[in-house]
């Protein structure tokens, strides 16, 4: 365990460059205490590792002293491996640049770990687009990257869904969602996120910007979706389901609103049960999605919503009627014959 600790002491020391005891101490769930005997044991052993005092103080390495990757259990390697799946990184034109490590870091693994490594890219496939959808591919991503990294301001010409737009954008952090490439952007002090495909035009300028110290780009990403995924169902309607409406609902609702129905455990003779389903903002929104569940499902309110499913299903109704058929009147009939001749 301690051998392990220092290991991940000392690799924390060379990515971060200065860390505090409290930060080592947090991150390997040990005391402070135990942090000093392990930082006055790798000093013993000869590892260039000191103190720097002061409020913005911490532990350093030498300038220049590297660790060499050796140290990794099986489970560490195999998870570095996994992090090279290839989609993404050639969106971002590093698929190159992720080869060639992945070739350096198979060179630098002990010769136990090399097959399972490899085991790892042959057995695992990451296919970010949903189902019967298709990867976007934004003109602008790459540039957008490059700034992201160099921390370069970008003005982009973007289309809402309302109307097209300029903004001056500094870029924070880029999530791939669903096949769906966005932006997280700081504009007028202010986070916004931006769909990277909706870019019509990119220019990365000269001028830097200082990227927030606060800024969690996992934990913006989790909140602002939380925050779009309730404002597209701010309502709630009642609906009875049949047994069947039940499995629809399931297999055919967003994430959002599958954990967030209610349905009774009771049902009623029929095996009908009630159930209160987050809806859209809109009457017609509400009605669009719950038509998915055709005559397995009876919206019971609120009463516009009730009213709307009866409009759009007596107006399919009379769309599929079979037209009816026109025959042509006796008299009619009578006067087409030819007439006879003695």
């Amino acid at each position: 365990m301690r051998a392990s600790r220092l290991l991940s002491i000392l690799t924390t020391l060379q990515a971060r460059g200065q860390i505090t005891a409290p930060e080592l101490a947090e991150a390997c769930e040990v005391s402070v205490r135990t942090i000093y005997r392990d930082i006055d044991a790798l000093a013993a052993a000869g590892v260039p590792v000191y103190a720097e005092r002061g409020a913005e103080g911490g532990y350093r390495l030498l300038d220049g002293y590297r660790v060499r990757l050796n140290g990794l259990s099986q489970a560490e390697a195999e998870a570095l491996f996994m992090t090279g799946l290839p989609g993404p990184a050639a969106a971002l034109g590093l698929d190159a640049a992720m080869m060639a490590a992945q070739t350096k870091l198979m060179a630098a693994l002990p010769e136990n770990l090399r097959p399972n490594a490899g085991r790892m890219q042959e057995r695992f496939h990451l296919d970010t687009p949903g189902w019967f959808g298709e990867a976007e591919q934004p003109k602008h991503l790459r540039a957008i990257a490059a700034a992201l990294l160099r921390e370069s301001l970008i003005e982009i010409r973007y289309q809402s869904w309302r109307a097209e737009k300029r903004r001056r954008v500094a870029p924070l952090g880029l999530v791939l969602k669903g096949g769906s490439w966005y932006l997280a952007g700081q504009v007028d002090g202010s986070v916004r996120t931006y769909r990277v495909a909706r870019v019509l035009d990119c220019n990365v300028l000269d001028e830097g910007f200082v990227r927030p110290a606060d800024f969690d780009l996992a934990a913006y990403w989790q909140a602002a979706t939380l925050r779009l995924e309730a404002e597209m169902h701010p309502n709630a309607a009642t609906v009875r389901l049949s047994p069947f409406g039940v499995k629809l609902l399931n297999a055919l609702s967003q994430p959002y609103v599958r954990t967030r129905t209610r349905i009774e455990e009771t049902a009623d003779a029929d095996g009908w049960r009630i159930a209160i389903v987050p809806i859209g903002k809109t009457v017609w929104h509400a009605a669009a999605e719950l038509l998915r569940l055709g005559a397995e499902a009876e919206v019971l309110a609120p009463a516009e919503l009730r009213d709307k499913m009866a409009e759009q299903t007596q107006a399919m109704a009379a769309r599929y009627r079979p037209a009816p058929v026109e025959y042509p009147d006796r008299e009619n009939l009578r006067r087409s014959r030819p007439a006879k001749h003695s």
